[in-house]
């Protein structure tokens, strides 16, 4: 279970205990596009499997984007990324709706989101608001990425590709070679 530290002037920390024999399993939902999944993304994955029981990798279907990769293509780089990581409590996922809903759906406690810089904090602070507001049962975890990942993103990955630059030190060595012979085709 998580438990809630509270110091000062209402500033809520959070952090996950060791599991009682007996105790819920803790679910994390980690929600996103991963259009193509980074680096930066599975930092933020492998912390949180380092802390919760399982973590959902959940791409979300947003029918109002056309999408750079398919969810079934995202799907299988993500599966292969987890994979060569050996991460055996990793999950993945995909799910159409609120991202509350689904982890409602899965029984999750935590939803588990990276800031790469404070540019993504006023963003992700409004999702983790609403989201609080549609289920105060279910929290939200900020995780941040190493230094060597926090400039990197899905669009800077889809540009530099564009231009046919070098994205082998942003994405994994699958979904790179996977993305140079889609561009090749």
């Amino acid at each position: 279970m998580l438990q809630k530290f509270t110091k000062g002037f209402k500033t809520h920390l959070y952090w996950a205990k060791i599991r009682v024999k007996g105790e819920k399993m803790q679910i994390a939902i980690y929600p996103g596009s991963f259009d193509p999944i980074t680096n930066g993304h599975l930092d933020v994955l492998k912390n949180g499997a380092d802390i919760f029981d399982k973590v959902i990798i959940a791409v979300a279907n947003n029918s109002q984007k056309n999408g750079f990769l398919t969810i079934d293509e995202r799907i299988e780089l993500i599966k292969a990324s987890v994979s060569e990581m050996r991460l055996n409590n990793v999950e993945v996922d995909s799910f159409d709706g609120l991202t509350i809903d689904y982890a409602k759906q899965k029984g999750a406690q935590v939803l588990l989101r990276g800031l790469r810089a404070v540019s993504d904090f006023e963003y992700e602070m409004q999702l983790s608001q609403t989201n609080s507001a549609l289920c105060e049962d279910i929290k939200t975890i900020f995780m941040i990425t190493k230094p060597e990942y926090n400039f990197i993103s899905s669009s800077t990955v889809k540009e530099i590709l564009d231009n046919n630059g070098d994205i082998s030190k942003f994405v994994p060595k699958k979904v790179n070679q996977y993305l140079l012979n889609r561009a090749k085709n």
